[in-house]
């Protein structure tokens, strides 16, 4: 389990992260969400105890990760897939972090035929490409097996079978019981990966819930109506500030709720055939709930 209490951090007068709580379950896959600039790398630094906190507290298994012998056994990260020794070999560089943590030799050869990089285990690093790099982040995270698993942008560089690759990786890592946090800005992947969401903006908590209730916090939900008389009721929603699509006898309404549009038509002798409510993606919800968290802008002259 990771707990965060009252985390901040300030680099003078500037506030990267402010007053965070929040708290990720093992058992599920969540993802750590926010605009460009909202904190989430400088939050994942602080759990593991590369950047000071001015203020509150981050815990794994209930204890700072300073303070876990191993550490590899215990949590497991992928921060940057570039911050390895170019001049070693796949191998080399994982046998020197399973020794450094009484990890069995063993564990390396298995870990790289697991990731599918048996056959440049012996190639160095340097030469990698990106989609090869975090592949072996994914590795070293792996190593000790341990029950929490952090992750900064593990699905850069990688190619489709990659993705669908580490889209599996999480949720049988989750499904064995570990705690899995993912930051990353692809937001199909992190619906179709995460269970829950952690959001933030400029530094602060937006949101901690099931990725569920986050979509349907959105305004933009939309609602399917069937209808004989769609010439009669289009009018109607308008009026009422609904955005109306049409096609054919069916049409596509954003900005009422299902209770709305059927109140309408009862009043107005409308028969309905169907009135079925469609929740908003995750990318919509997204956009929506943090764009008042955005720092930069395309077009802003700043």
């Amino acid at each position: 389990m990771i707990e965060v209490n009252g985390l901040t951090k300030r680099y003078g007068t500037a506030t990267a992260v402010k007053d965070l709580t929040f708290t990720v379950r093992p058992g599920e896959v969540t993802g750590f969400l926010g605009p460009n600039g909202a904190g989430k790398t400088t939050t994942l630094r602080m759990l593991l105890g590369l950047v000071e906190p001015t203020a509150g507290t981050a815990t794994l298994q209930g204890r700072p990760f300073r303070e876990h012998p191993r550490g590899l056994r215990h949590v497991g990260a992928l921060l940057d897939a570039g911050d390895v020794h170019g001049g070693r070999t796949a191998r080399a560089h994982l046998a020197m972090l399973a020794r450094s943590n009484s990890i069995p030799r063993s564990r390396v050869d298995q870990l790289l035929q697991d990731v599918g990089l048996a056959g440049a285990a012996r190639r160095r690093v340097g030469g990698f490409s990106l989609g090869m790099r975090q592949r072996l982040g994914i590795a070293t995270a792996l190593l000790g097996d341990p029950p929490v698993l952090l992750f900064d942008e593990p699905l850069n560089g990688l190619d489709p079978e990659g993705v669908l690759w580490v889209r599996g990786l999480f949720r049988r890592l989750a499904a064995e019981g570990r705690t899995v946090f993912v930051s990353s800005h692809l937001m199909t992947e992190m619906e179709h990966t995460a269970d829950r969401l952690v959001v933030i903006g400029r530094g602060e908590l937006i949101a901690a819930e099931s990725l569920t209730a986050f979509a349907a916090r959105s305004t933009r939900l939309s609602v399917t109506v069937g209808t004989p008389d769609p010439a009669a009721l289009a009018p109607l929603l308008t009026a009422e500030g609904a955005e109306v699509v049409r096609d054919g006898d069916r049409l596509t309404v954003t900005g009422l709720t299902a209770a709305r549009i059927g109140e309408l038509a009862l009043d107005h002798h409308v028969l309905l055939h169907e009135l079925t409510t469609l929740g908003a993606s995750l990318e919509e919800a997204f956009m929506e709930l943090t764009a008042d968290s955005v720092e930069y802008l395309a077009g802003d002259p700043r």
